[in-house]
């Protein structure tokens, strides 16, 4: 607290109170302790949980849309590595390239589910009630559904995919393919080890002090669970509708230059896309709202919310 010759407690003769300084006061260099983050993000669940429905659904669909671009630039990076780059070279550099979409919903601003699922810190610690905090997972993850479809669409009708002849579609393909006929179990396990990575980003970013800060925190856990090949309810969204309408609607060039490439891409199920997604959104919740949420409530914020 600095105090001026103003200072109305000076003038009247008397000592003010010393408070200790606040973040703005310590400067905007100074990253926050993981405690301080625990408490961020508890506040941050609270400011979410207040958010009128038309900005928490906007702001969803943006999240949609912004992991989705982070797709399709990552579905251009692996266009043609095949034989030419080992496999975990090829999803280094898609991982990397991927993490543009959480850099964007971080810096930018817009919602996740699979990052709101830090929500619960705030549930447990008695400052939400459950019925606020379903809202907003419901609304999130049903605007991020919109938004990476409607991605999916522009992209589509762009004929992004003919790009390279064909192997921008090839390898849309191969992901939605892949993705549409994963087991039920792996795809819920990978969904958990998924967002693990993905809260822990967030987490990271909270503790952040500027630009710079955020976008590296982000990027390593976001590179590190796509070069796993680990599995994110809204990149889903995004990969299998892309594929779908690519195998389903695209034009006669791209299958010509399909046929030159001479790949026997796996058929994409419908049905699949919507076990898959269903099972990715579960390990997701369990991976951001119990592995990560719940156990750092437990450590920092279970005596706090007692007091």
């Amino acid at each position: 607290m600095r105090i001026t010759p103003l200072d109305p407690a000076v003038a009247g003769g008397h000592t003010p109170p010393v408070v200790p300084p606040s973040l703005a006061e310590i400067g905007s260099g100074a990253a926050l302790p993981p405690d301080a983050i625990a408490r961020a993000a508890e506040d941050l669940g609270v400011k979410k949980a207040r958010l009128d429905l038309a900005t928490l659904f906007g702001l969803a669909v943006l999240g949609g849309a912004f992991v989705a671009l982070g797709g399709l630039v990552s579905t251009v990076v692996l266009a043609g590595a095949e034989g030419h780059l080992t496999y975990g070279v090829s999803r280094l550099l898609a991982g990397l390239t991927f993490s543009l979409g959480l850099v964007l919903v971080v810096v930018a601003g817009a919602q996740l589910f699979t990052s709101d699922c830090l929500m619960v810190m705030a549930w447990a610690s008695g400052r939400l009630r459950l019925a606020e905090m379903l809202r907003v997972w419901t609304v999130v993850w049903a605007g991020n559904l919109v938004g990476a479809l409607g991605t999916a669409a522009l992209v589509f009708l762009s004929g992004q995919y003919e790009f390279g002849h064909g192997a921008v579609g090839d390898v849309a393909l191969y992901i939605a393919g892949a993705k549409s006929n994963l087991p039920v179990a792996q795809a819920f396990f990978l969904g958990i080890l998924c967002n693990v990575l993905v809260c822990l980003a967030v987490w990271l970013s909270l503790g952040a002090r500027s630009v710079s800060d955020k976008i590296l925190a982000v990027v390593f856990p976001v590179t590190a669970f796509v070069a796993a090949g680990f599995e994110h309810c809204v990149a889903d969204m995004y990969f299998m509708p892309l594929g779908l309408m690519i195998e389903r609607a695209a034009s006669t060039d791209f299958w010509v230059d399909m046929a030159r490439l001479g790949h026997v891409r796996t058929a994409i199920s419908p049905g699949g896309f919507v076990v898959n997604l269903a099972a990715v959104t579960l390990g997701n919740w369990v991976g951001g709202a119990l592995l990560v949420g719940g156990i750092y409530w437990f450590l920092y914020r279970r005596n706090a919310s007692r007091a």
